[in-house]
Parts: C-alpha cells; sequence; structure tokens
C-alpha cells in the first residue's frame, strides 16, 4: 500500500500528463478553481503563468510545474500555520 507521499507524488503525475497538451491555464481553472477565485489581482495569474515557462519556450514542462505546485504549496503551508497560531474562531492563541 503505497504511503500518503507516495500517493500525493503519483496525483501530480496524472494531473500533470492530464493537462499535458492542453494550455496551463485550463490545468489551472480546473483544479484550482479557489486558488484563482481568492486572487485579487487576474494579472497576478498571466503573470504566473508566463513566470512558470522559464524556458520560455510557450509551454510549460513537468519541471516548471513542480515549481507551481511547490510555491503554491509554500504560501498555503504559510497560511496553515497562521490559521493553527490563531486557534477558533480566528482568536490567536497566548
Amino acid at each position: 500500500m503505497p504511503s500518503d507521499l507516495e500517493r500525493a507524488m503519483e496525483t501530480l503525475i496524472t494531473v500533470f500528463h492530464r493537462y499535458a497538451s492542453k494550455e496551463l491555464k485550463m490545468l489551472m481553472e480546473a483544479e484550482l478553481a479557489s486558488f484563482l477565485k481568492s486572487q485579487k489581482d487576474p494579472a497576478a495569474i498571466d503573470k504566473l503563468m508566463k513566470d512558470l515557462d522559464a524556458n520560455s519556450d510557450g509551454e510549460v514542462n513537468f519541471e516548471e510545474f513542480v515549481s507551481l505546485v511547490v510555491g503554491l504549496s509554500i504560501a498555503c503551508e504559510q497560511i496553515y500555520k497562521i490559521h493553527m497560531k490563531q486557534g477558533p474562531g480566528g482568536v490567536k492563541k497566548q
């Protein structure tokens, strides 16, 4: 039976290949809908997608995709830590 981390890696690979022949914007709209809705600046998403294409070939390869996932995961983990410190009802723990 695979571990949680092994399942997470398999999921990342599967999601990437599901959208590999499509535009990254389609992947983001389908798989990161909540993230996109929370963004205040729509131009930030376009900039993010442009910045992702590190080798400027017009396509996002797996390494570039993983960079996106890592960046978003770091941001989400930082928010998670803030929420954990606050406790129930958004009240900061002493």
